[in-house]
Formats: C-alpha cells, sequence, structure tokens
C-alpha cells in the first residue's frame, strides 16, 4: 500500500537559514510579504531583522503582530482584515506555533473568506491560500511542516482541527540560532510537545514506512537533548539537535497524524488554557501507559530510539524504562499537575464527560494504538488532578 507523503517545496535548515528569505521570495515571484508574528518577536527584534534583510533586497514588509497563544477565531480576524485590506501576495510566519497556526488560517480566510468552521474537520482544506514562509522560533510544534492549524472557537470552548494541503506552508526556513532566546518553560513545554510528536506518529495505526523513518530519528535527537537545551539555553548543540529534531516530528505527525494524546490535550487547553505544549506533557505518560499493551513492539522502538532501552532488552523491560522516562522527564522539567497549574477541581470533574466527547470528536484516539472508550478517557482525565 502506498502513503501520500506532504511537505513544503523549499526547505533550508540551519544557522543563519532565516537570512534566506530574500531568495526564497524571489523563487517563489512574491514582492510583497505580510510579516504575522507576535508582539514577543517584536520586542525580541526577530521582526525588525526580516525586515532589514528584506529592506536591503528593496522588499518592503508590514508586521502584524497581534496573534495571541492558542490562537482563537477573534484574534485571527484582524489579521484577515490586514490581509484582505492590503495588497499582499505572501506571508512570512515567525514565531512559535501559534504566529504559524494564525497565519495558516490567516493565509486561507484573507483569501477565500468563509468561517474557521467551515474548514475545521472533516473538510479537507486543499485550496491553496496566500504562500506562507514559515520560520519558527520554538522547537516544538513543528508546524513550520503539518497540513494543520488549530483554532479555538472561544464561543464554545472548542479546538477545531483544520487540515489540507491548503495548510501546509509553501517553504520552511528553520534556524535554530531563533531558539536561543527561549526561557526554560517554553524550552521544556515545546520540547515535550515535539517528542510526543514523535512517539504518536510512530504508534499511529495511519504510520507509514516514511513516517516511521522521521520519527525515529526525531526521537535519536529530542531525548539526549531535552534537558541540556532546558538546563542551558544557549547549548547550541543541544539547541541544534532539538530544532531538527522538532522539524522532523512535525514531518512525521503531519503523514501519519497524531493520536490520542492530543485528542484529550485539546480540550485541556481550551477549558482551563493550558498551553498545548504543557497539556500534552501532562498527559503523556498517562496516555503511554494505557496505550503500551495494544503496541508493545512500537512503544518498545520508542524507548530504544530515545535510548533508555537497548537492542538486548526485551520488549516489557524497553516499555518500563520507557514510562520511567517519561515520568522523570516531567519531573526535571517541572511539568506541573492540574492542580498544580491552578485549574479548578469542580470545574474540571463537571466538564469531564464534554471534554471526553470532544477528544474523540477530534479523530485524533481514533489513531491510537487502542481507541478508548468515553469512560475510559475520563478516567485518564481524572489521573492526572
Amino acid at each position: 500500500m502506498s502513503s501520500i507523503i506532504i511537505l513544503p517545496r523549499i526547505m533550508q535548515i540551519g544557522a543563519g537559514a532565516s537570512d534566506a528569505i530574500v531568495a526564497v521570495l524571489a523563487s517563489l515571484n512574491c514582492q510583497r510579504p505580510l510579516i504575522i508574528t507576535d508582539k514577543m518577536m517584536v520586542q525580541l527584534g526577530y521582526a525588525a531583522k526580516i525586515q532589514n534583510t528584506l529592506s536591503a533586497a528593496d522588499i518592503s514588509a508590514d508586521v502584524f503582530d497581534d496573534t495571541v497563544p492558542e490562537p482563537t477565531v477573534a484574534s485571527i480576524q484582524a489579521g484577515v482584515e490586514k490581509v484582505r485590506s492590503g495588497s499582499y501576495d505572501s506571508i512570512i510566519a515567525l514565531g512559535g506555533g501559534s504566529p504559524i497556526d494564525s497565519a495558516k488560517a490567516i493565509g486561507i480566510l484573507g483569501k477565500f473568506g468563509g468561517e474557521m468552521r467551515d474548514y475545521k474537520v472533516p473538510r479537507i482544506c486543499n485550496e491553496m491560500g496566500l504562500p506562507i514562509i514559515a520560520i519558527p522560533t520554538t522547537a516544538g510544534t513543528g508546524s513550520e511542516v503539518t497540513r494543520f492549524t488549530i483554532i479555538t472557537d472561544e464561543k464554545t470552548d472548542e479546538k477545531m482541527l483544520c487540515a489540507g494541503v491548503g495548510f501546509m506552508p509553501i517553504a520552511a526556513l528553520v534556524d535554530y540560532s531563533l531558539t536561543l532566546s527561549l526561557p526554560p518553560r517554553t524550552t521544556a513545554d515545546t520540547g515535550i510537545d515535539a517528542l510526543t510528536h514523535a512517539m504518536e506518529a510512530y504508534v499511529s495505526k495511519k504510520a507509514n514506512a516514511y513516517s516511521d523513518s522521521q520519527a525515529l530519528a526525531a526521537m535519536r535527537l529530542i531525548a539526549p537533548n531535552l534537558r541540556g537545551a532546558y538546563h542551558d539555553g544557549s547549548n547550541k548543540t543541544a539547541r541544534e539537535a532539538m530544532m531538527l529534531g522538532s522539524t522532523l516530528a512535525g514531518i512525521a505527525f503531519s503523514n501519519a497524524s497524531v493520536a490520542l494524546v492530543h485528542g484529550m490535550s485539546r480540550p485541556i487547553g481550551a477549558a482551563f488554557h493550558v498551553p498545548h505544549g504543557l497539556s500534552n506533557a501532562m498527559l503523556l505518560p498517562s496516555v503511554t501507559e494505557f496505550s503500551i499493551p495494544h503496541a508493545q513492539q512500537r512503544y518498545a522502538d520508542c524507548a530504544r530510539a530515545m535510548g533508555v532501552a537497548s537492542e538486548l532488552d526485551d520488549n516489557e523491560t524497553a516499555n518500563k524504562n520507557l514510562l520511567a522516562e517519561l515520568r522523570a522527564l516531567n519531573d526535571e522539567l517541572q511539568v506541573p499537575t492540574l492542580a498544580q497549574f491552578g485549574a479548578d477541581k469542580q470545574q474540571f470533574m463537571a466538564l469531564l464527560p464534554t471534554m471526553a466527547k470532544q477528544a474523540l470528536a477530534s479523530g485524533s484516539p481514533a489513531n491510537n494504538p487502542i481507541e478508548p472508550s468515553d469512560s475510559q478517557i475520563m478516567a485518564i482525565y481524572r489521573s492526572l488532578w
């Protein structure tokens, strides 16, 4: 059986990759880009750096910096209006997953109109919006190489998954030097997010030979380097490995889909405003423990790729080591419980049936080695408290 593999048309990877923006725009015959980013990227000077590089080539670029963490329907609307009122021929998406996800949505709605809900799964959006050049500044979401975006409907607290070739950036400039300023908390949350992408892609029912190769390579890069990047943000070796690992993990899950962790993560984020990577980190040990009996070989492969088991270890030993490592990683990276995060327990328990239904409706749990029932999802949620 064959598999469809979807990638950006152009990828440039390594220190200074973001400096290639002029050449990339020229190759796309684009002259009027809009930079979509957030206020932190402006404060750090990253947006100005891109503008200056473009200006030296006589290319003028406006900046839209009103994106927000965990983008919502309302937060992208101003960007849609900005695109519609200008004569932009392309978008430069600069930042972490939220600005890049926002740019994907703005690129589609700005060109075709409608509402974000019109594009949510099960609809597959293969229409091509404004071409997007993604420049990630975190090693986590992999959004620069995925055909997905997630936008929250704040009226219903639903995190809407939108998918299709139309959401795939046309180019990705993966420059690890842009991650050197990331604080430890963001490094931890995005790093575990990337590890989750790689693991879920590998155990997904939609996994294929290509996605497997990317997922295993990602785990080999991420697992030995996440702690180093967390404890010393200036560690270029660790940062470079994390950035490449994140991109490979993004390629893996974009072509194999995520599974139960992500399905359960979205409702937590929507209802309690837990950052996406952090909610994934909260869930990863419990969901892995639930799923291991149904994919023992696959999870043991993950343990070996991560370096916590050897080829001589049997699957049972490898999987025991894997669970121990995931829990130890959360402890060392200070991943809080929901109680420690400050979620309201009464509200959380009351929302369990709704969150379970939303998780299943996302479609991601169907890719898990074992698709859980509502009651099993609620039991996993309770274990997080």
